[in-house]
């Protein structure tokens, strides 16, 4: 069975990059079909996709957010990443890495809080 595992710094200040690494195991983040995703969920919001980088490598991102951000991968750790910059309180979320396949999310981390504040 697939498991993610968020990590990352917890408190990140305003105009920051905020990195947070998923680390991947049971299965190989190049295994073809799938893709590695990144969500948010803001405190009283609901669920906000982040993007996603698939199997081959190809990233998809968020209209509203794909000028902030970058995933990336390193196979050779099974990891994938997440970078979001120029940060504001507004990015403030409880931040999820999940496994989707044939539309569906079958593996989720249990997510990592974020929060931007001076």
């Amino acid at each position: 069975q697939v498991q993610l595992q968020e990590s990352g710094p917890g408190l990140v200040k305003p105009s920051q990059t905020l990195s947070l690494t998923c680390t991947v195991s049971g299965g190989s983040i190049t295994t073809n079909s799938y893709y590695w995703t990144w969500i948010r969920q803001p405190p009283g919001k609901g669920l906000e996709w982040m993007g996603s980088i698939a199997s081959s490598g190809s990233t998809y991102y968020s209209p509203s957010l794909k000028s902030r951000t970058a995933i990336s991968r390193d196979t050779s750790k099974n990891q994938f990443t997440l970078q979001l910059s120029s940060v504001t309180p507004e990015d403030t979320a409880v931040y999820y890495c999940a496994k989707r396949g044939a539309g569906l999310y079958s593996s989720w981390g249990q997510g990592t809080q974020v929060t931007v504040s001076s």
